[in-house]
C-alpha cells in the first residue's frame, strides 16, 4: 500500500521555496484522486490568492515558449519569482507531456526562483487539463510573484484560459493567416494584451494595423476601462519584451483599481465550484451505470412507456437530488 503523502507539510516546505515539495504537490493534483485533491485544496486555501495569473495563448508556431521564457527572464532580472505551468500535447502512447516547452526554457533550470512545469492536455479539446486550476494554486501558494499559463496552441477554440488567467496575452505572428481574419477569431476576443511576435518578418506592420483597426470598430470601453494595447516583440531576441511586460504590470495594476480582479476571480470561484460539483454528480451516475434501476429506466425509454426527460428526472431523484 503506497505511503499517504504529508500534505501540510509539504505545503509548508513549497512554501520556503522547496521545489520539490512543488512538484510533489502537482503530482498530487495531477493524479486526481478525490481525498488527495481535496486535501491539498483545504491546506493550501490560506495561503493562494496573490500572484498574478498571465494566461499566453495564440495559434500554434507564433512562439510562445520563446516568448513566454523571454518574459520570465526579465521578470527574474526584476528580482519576481516566476511559476510557468506550459500544457503540453499528450503522447499518443503514453498519454503523458510531449516536453517541448520545458526543453525550450531550459535556460531557467537552474534558477530556484522559477519553477516550470510541464502538463499534458490528456486530449482535453479545450488546451487545459482539469489539473491546471489547482496547480496554479499550488505555485501560488508557494510564493511566485507570477505564474505564467502557456497554452497548448489549439487555434480558435482555445479560449479556456481566460477563465483561469488575470490577464490574457495572445500572441500572433505576420503570415499565418491571422491578420484579417483576426476580427472573426473567437481567440481573439479574450485577449487584455496582444502581441504580434516575429515582428522583424515582413508582414509584421499589416497585422498590427488589423488588430488596431479591429480593436477601433470593436471596443466600446467605458472612460475607466481597459483599452487593449498591441505589442510588437522578436522574442528570439529579446526584443519588445519589455514594453510586453510593462502591459502586464498595467494590466494588473487596472485589474486592482477597477475592481475587475475580484470579478473575474469571484467568477472564476463560482465556475470551479460548479465544475467540481457536476464532476461529483457524473461520478455518481457512473457509479449507476449497469445497475439495475438505470438498465430499467433505458428498458421503459425503449419501449415508450418513459421520455428521456421523465427517465432523468427519477435517475436524479435516486441521486438525492429530488429533481423538481
Amino acid at each position: 500500500m503506497p505511503r499517504r503523502a504529508d500534505v501540510p507539510g509539504l505545503v509548508e516546505r513549497a512554501r520556503r521555496g522547496e521545489q520539490l515539495a512543488v512538484a510533489r504537490l502537482i503530482s498530487l493534483v495531477e493524479d486526481g484522486a478525490e481525498a488527495a485533491l481535496r486535501e491539498v485544496a483545504a491546506a493550501l486555501g490560506p495561503h493562494a490568492g496573490r500572484a498574478h495569473v498571465v494566461g499566453v495563448t495564440g495559434p500554434p508556431g507564433v512562439g510562445k515558449s520563446t516568448t513566454t521564457s523571454a518574459v520570465v527572464a526579465l521578470l527574474r532580472a526584476a528580482g519576481r519569482r516566476v511559476g510557468v505551468l506550459a500544457v503540453d500535447p499528450s503522447s499518443p502512447f503514453s498519454g503523458g507531456a510531449l516536453l517541448g516547452d520545458r526543453v525550450r526554457m531550459g535556460e531557467h533550470a537552474t534558477d530556484d526562483g522559477v519553477f516550470i512545469r510541464s502538463m499534458a492536455t490528456r486530449g482535453h479539446l479545450g488546451g487545459l487539463t482539469w489539473a491546471v486550476p489547482q496547480a496554479l494554486r499550488v505555485l501560488d501558494a508557494a510564493g511566485c510573484d507570477v505564474v505564467v499559463l502557456e497554452t497548448v496552441g489549439v487555434g480558435q477554440s482555445e479560449v479556456e484560459v481566460v477563465a483561469l488567467a488575470d490577464t490574457t496575452v495572445v500572441l500572433l505572428a505576420p503570415g499565418m493567416g491571422d491578420g484579417v481574419q483576426a476580427a472573426k477569431a473567437g481567440i481573439l476576443e479574450i485577449a487584455d494584451v496582444f502581441a504580434v511576435n516575429k515582428a522583424d518578418r515582413d508582414g509584421a506592420a499589416q497585422t498590427v494595423r488589423d488588430l488596431r483597426q479591429m480593436l477601433a470598430f470593436g471596443e466600446q470601453a467605458a472612460e475607466d476601462g481597459w483599452r487593449r494595447p498591441v505589442v510588437r516583440t522578436v522574442a528570439a531576441r529579446s526584443e519588445g519584451v519589455a514594453d510586453l511586460v510593462a502591459a502586464l504590470d498595467a494590466h494588473r495594476e487596472w485589474l486592482d483599481r477597477s475592481g475587475e480582479r475580484a470579478r473575474r476571480r469571484r467568477a472564476r470561484a463560482e465556475a470551479e465550484i460548479e465544475a467540481i460539483a457536476l464532476d461529483q454528480h457524473r461520478r455518481r451516475i457512473g457509479d449507476l451505470r449497469g445497475a439495475v434501476g438505470l438498465r430499467q429506466l433505458a428498458e421503459r425509454v425503449l419501449a415508450g412507456e418513459l421520455d428521456p426527460y421523465g427517465a432523468a428526472a427519477e435517475l436524479t431523484a435516486q441521486l438525492g437530488g429530488g429533481a423538481r
